[in-house]
């Protein structure tokens, strides 16, 4: 069967010194990275990454490449696009960028996201920096004449992300929250389930939250639809040699199998991960 999708690509894979356009807050825990960048690196299609070498802020130096999933690419423009929340040593030395400083990427890596063309309508449910993530898919799936619903989940109104992306391409997007309790599992699966009586849940999607991947294995189980997540994962090498991404999956013949993230992924149906 022919598929619309963000497939693969084992090569080209490069490493380039990318110009820093912009790094910019986008709220108070959210910076947006705009790189300029060459081909391979804007080929990258939904659901792959990089492995960026962060630069050192203060004392302390990064030992390793983070691995971060591309947001946004425009090979026309030449332009990557990475959305991250400042948490550890990389991050705040990613933070650190200024425009015309340069950025060491090395990809695009990883399997992407699948759009079969039978698929009318998608489900995106993500939460926190997995909206980055789930943001690419709105464009792969506008191409493809696919419409999307977006559950966008978050802390607080003000740390929804992603919003303007998802209605920019024509997706109808649904924020909830902690605050008031919107993003609660029980509410979730009630928009969800709606969704699907209404015949616009052909395929469910998720990235960044282990309770809402729980949540989509057991509707997409129940309710016969079919699924993709994208895992976040450290990583070592992320060329799929040094093991350090390994998680468990469930095996057709009922078992557990040890998957690289990097490698065999990062994008898995949705029912083969196990909880972490």
């Amino acid at each position: 069967m022919d598929t619309v999708h963000a497939a693969r690509s084992l090569f080209p894979i490069a490493e380039q010194s990318a110009a820093v356009i912009a790094n910019a807050a986008i709220n108070a825990e959210y910076k947006h990275l705009v790189v300029a960048a060459e081909p391979p690196a804007t080929n990258v299609v939904a659901g792959q990454f990089f492995h960026l070498l962060c630069p050192q802020s203060g004392d302390a130096a990064p030992f390793l490449r983070r691995p971060m999933s591309v947001y946004a690419a425009d090979h026309a423009q030449g332009r990557v696009e990475f959305l991250y929340k400042v948490t550890g040593a990389g991050t705040r030395g990613l933070a650190t960028l200024a425009p015309c400083d340069r950025l060491n990427m090395l990809g695009p890596l990883g399997r992407g996201f699948t759009l079969e063309p039978t698929w009318r309508h998608i489900v995106v449910v993500g939460r926190g920096v997995g909206l980055a993530t789930l943001a690419p898919l709105a464009l792969l799936a506008e191409r493809s004449g696919i419409e999307v619903t977006a559950i966008l989940s978050a802390r607080r109104p003000d740390l929804v992300m992603s919003v303007d992306l998802f209605r920019g391409h024509g997706a109808e997007v649904i924020a909830v929250t902690d605050s008031d309790r919107s993003s609660d599992v029980v509410n979730v699966e009630r928009l969800v389930r709606d969704l699907a009586v209404r015949h616009r849940a052909d395929a469910l999607f998720t990235c960044g939250s282990n309770r809402l991947l729980l949540l989509l294995q057991r509707l997409g189980k129940g309710l016969g639809i079919p699924g993709q997540v994208a895992l976040e994962q450290q990583m070592a090498c992320a060329l799929g040699m040094c093991f350090c991404c390994v998680r468990d999956f469930r095996s057709t013949a009922g078992g557990v199998e040890h998957r690289r993230v990097c490698w065999e992924g990062p994008v898995f149906d949705l029912q083969e991960p196990m909880s972490w």
